[in-house]
């Protein structure tokens, strides 16, 4: 009992509070170890009881728990699971990384298929390039195969050494089973990878087949003794082991044995193909003997090419000290030291204070012997173990657990922190790119709000501007179609008047015949239309179409600043502008239908001519017709009042008393011939029969004078002298007709200008309301756009800071 006692008190000693700081104070042990000269002389100072010294080795092996706070239910979960088990370390952060991951994919995915939305969209102006949205889909696989990656890494720890030093005891050890197969001599003859499987049978793989093997076939496949022609040193087997049957496994722990590093030279290869990935290396060693040139070398190879690995040395069968017990502390000094320069000065991979966290004495087959008993029921140290097998199980224990903290913290960062690094890479790019979005499109916001506000007050000014111009225009046509009405009518007045010389003109073989009258008159209607037309046209066209041009010009100059720049070059071919020329449509044939010609002869002296003479044509041809009952006379009115006068019913005028003088005159001498007799009676008498026979001789000489003279010219002159006064007569009468109808088509030409102008105008003003229609399309798209581009800004930030915090809790507290 006291050397139990003993033994665990000297592993107590060995410990450096600054070293090992979970080394409970209260135990009272001294900081730096005590150098003691023999064996005899420790048992006589020291001599502690038994539940002193265990309590002192269970501080080694058990620290004392982590007391800061925590804020989260969860972190206090998560934090006792890491507490209970450092491997749960390395699955939270696995987890916590693949949950990071799984986002940032999302957030890829929902990034990249934003910017081809944007890049592709044809209403916008750019505000992504097609590099950008290439970078950001290359992304997307990248991150893919990342996730892939993380979900399938591990902890993976590699056991190296000689032959026979126990590398396959050691594992066995660690899981509590006889799982890989182990003895005197070379036993392991190639790699051997265990890792969990969740099934409850335990089965084999070998190297390039998916075929399912019993893991009974483990001695025939990897045992030296039962070497399989197709599996060499180089070669691995995969042994599932179910997780439930042990716990190291079910935290995606991997433990790969080796052979011998003393049976083979192909150590560069071994390096390459198993080791690059490797969280921590575990050298087993011979406590028996020492450290190896061999061994030496293998992880000066392993050290070049990785930087700083993880290395623990066990030196085991360390229960063969218990057989001389006088050599102990010698022995486990020298094993110390030796152990301590390899790590420190020969590798460098930690430093001289850390070198006894990484150096520990087992004896694995005794640590199997117990668990394999303990887990059969029966007592752990019962059996045939050596003397201090407390001391050993509780330094295997300590070894188990500095290994899983070393691992779990270095396979964090050696599996986690690259990846980690490269997903803050791509948040940041993520980042700069949705802000690159956001700011072009608060640009082209900017500018489309501003080219709005242009286009409205360009808008606003066209309306007043046309509305100012209309009225201007209006006055102008009004100003110009009534100074053309009366120009038109002043020179038709004026053409009728010399309707006469018009008609002397007019040039055609003449004949009183029916036929040839109407043939004639047609003639002489376009003879007289065109020269009027000719005549009007020269009197007024010139002054009229100046008039109209200038106004025309006017109205061009006034709307052009209405028009935009390229439109304003081409207003001449957009708004041509016709050789205007008025018609004067006089219609003379319509005009003069009713007129008849009076081409008999007429003797100028005889009753008819002398009548009209006097009286004109319309009350000569009343009086001849004898029109007596047409002319009024005084009729008195009854009164109704025999006091008052009667009232006359009008009075006649002096034309209408000669008719009516002539008329009864006319009348009495066609009733009886009595009258000329008794005219004849009378002039007789008063001036002799010789003057009345002169008289008689010359009215018959001058009456066969105009007979023999009336000829077809007389005729034709007296037509042209008839129809000169019935058509001047029916002019008269389209005078101001015909001003209107040439103001009117005046009105109608500077109208159509206006117009066309006009439609011009329309066209701009509704270009403009479209442009400001497409703005606000446009505003609206790029709030829209500006609005998920800050969203997803804003996602990349918080995966960064998601990011930040597992380096932070992870990463920079693995370190």
């Amino acid at each position: 009992m006291m050397m139990f006692a003993l033994h665990i008190f000297e592993g107590s000693l060995q410990a450096d509070k600054n070293k090992r700081p979970w080394i409970v104070s209260s135990q009272n042990v001294r900081q730096k170890p005590l150098m003691r000269q023999n064996m005899n002389q420790r048992r006589q100072k020291v001599t502690p009881t038994p539940t002193i010294a265990v309590k002192s080795a269970m501080s080694l092996v058990f620290p004392r728990p982590n007391t800061n706070p925590f804020h989260s239910k969860k972190e206090k979960r998560m934090m006792a699971e890491v507490n209970a088990s450092p491997l749960k370390h390395f699955v939270t952060a696995k987890k916590k990384i693949n949950g990071i991951f799984e986002q940032l994919g999302a957030y890829i995915k929902e990034s990249s298929s934003f910017l081809e939305d944007a890049y592709k969209n044809e209403d916008l102006d750019p505000v992504t390039t097609e590099e950008q949205v290439q970078e950001v889909r290359g992304y997307l696989t990248k991150v893919a195969g990342i996730g892939e990656v993380l979900a399938r890494r591990h902890m993976k720890v590699v056991f190296f050494g000689r032959t026979s030093n126990g590398k396959s005891s050691v594992i066995n050890a660690m899981l509590c089973d006889k799982v890989l197969p182990s003895g005197i001599g070379h036993t392991t003859n190639c790699f051997l990878r265990v890792e969990g499987t969740d099934g409850s049978e335990a089965f084999l793989l070998t190297e390039g087949s998916e075929e399912r093997k019993s893991i009974k076939t483990v001695n025939q496949l990897a045992h030296a003794l039962h070497q399989d022609e197709d599996l060499d040193a180089g070669s691995l087997v995969c042994v599932m082991w179910p997780k439930a049957k042990c716990a190291l496994l079910r935290d995606d722990l991997v433990l790969v044995d080796s052979p011998g590093i003393d049976v083979t030279t192909e150590l560069d290869s071994w390096i390459d193909k198993f080791c690059l990935d490797a969280d921590v290396f575990v050298l087993v060693a011979n406590s028996e003997s020492t450290l190896m040139q061999t061994e030496k070398s293998f992880f000066h190879k392993v050290n070049e090419r990785l930087s700083s690995p993880n290395i623990f040395i066990l030196n085991n069968r360390w229960d063969a000290s218990a057989s001389e017990p006088e050599y102990m502390e010698e022995v486990r000094r020298q094993h110390m030291d030796r152990c301590t320069n390899f790590l420190v000065d020969e590798l460098g991979v930690v430093d001289r204070n850390q070198a006894s966290d990484r150096i520990f004495f087992v004896s694995a087959k005794e640590v199997l012997q117990a668990r394999v008993q303990k887990a059969q029921g029966m007592p752990e140290a019962g059996g045939a173990l050596a003397e201090g097998f407390q001391a050993r199980m509780f330094e295997f224990q300590n070894f188990e657990r500095r290994f899983e903290e070393c691992i779990s913290q270095s396979a964090v960062k050696t599996k986690f922190e690259q990846h980690t690094v490269r997903a803050k890479q791509i948040s940041d790019a993520l980042r700069r790119i949705m802000d690159s979005v956001h700011i072009a499109a608060q640009e082209q916001r900017v500018y489309c709000l501003e080219t709005k506000e242009d286009r409205q007050d360009r808008l606003e000014f066209i309306d007043k501007q046309l509305d100012l111009l209309t009225q201007d225009c209006k006055a102008k046509i009004k100003k110009i179609t009534e100074e053309v009405e009366r120009q038109v009518s002043n020179a038709m007045a004026e053409e009728i008047r010399k309707l006469h010389v018009l008609v002397d003109d007019f040039r055609m073989d003449f004949h009183p015949s029916p036929v040839v009258l109407k043939v004639y008159k047609n003639e002489l209607h376009r003879h007289i239309e065109e020269g009027l037309g000719k005549n009007l046209s020269e009197r007024c066209s010139t002054s009229i179409t100046g008039a109209l041009q200038a106004t025309q010009t006017d109205m061009i100059d006034g709307l052009k600043p209405l028009l935009p720049s390229p439109v304003r070059e081409q207003v001449d071919k957009l708004v041509p502008r016709r050789c205007f020329s008025l018609s004067y449509d006089l219609a003379c044939d319509k005009l003069c239908i009713d007129f008849q010609e009076d081409i008999g002869f007429h003797f100028s002296l005889g009753w008819t001519m002398l009548v009209n003479r006097f009286l004109g044509p319309k009350n000569t041809r009343r009086a001849l017709m004898n029109y007596s009952d047409q002319v009024p006379r005084p009729m008195a009115i009854t009164p109704v009042n025999t006091s008052m006068p009667p009232f006359p019913q009008g009075s006649m005028t002096q034309e209408e008393l000669m008719v009516s003088m002539v008329t009864g005159l006319a009348s009495l001498t066609s009733r009886t011939s009595m009258g000329v007799l008794v005219v004849g009676g009378v002039i007789w008498k008063a001036v002799g029969w010789r003057l009345i026979a002169l008289s008689v001789g010359l009215y018959g000489l001058l009456y066969v004078y105009e007979r023999f003279t009336w000829t077809t010219k007389a005729k034709e002159r007296a037509f042209k002298r008839q129809f000169v006064d019935y058509a001047t007569e029916k002019l008269q009468l389209i005078v101001s007709y015909t001003g209107s109808n040439c103001s009117h088509q005046v009105q109608q030409e500077l109208a159509g200008v206006f117009t066309q102008l006009c439609q011009q105008v329309d066209v701009t003003r509704q270009n403009l309301e479209d442009e400001i229609t497409d703005m606000n399309s446009k505003i609206e798209l790029l709030d829209s756009l500006q609005s998920k581009a800050k969203l997803l800004r804003n996602k990349a930030g918080w995966l960064d800071s998601e990011l930040n915090m597992f380096t932070q809790q992870y990463l920079h507290h693995s370190k």
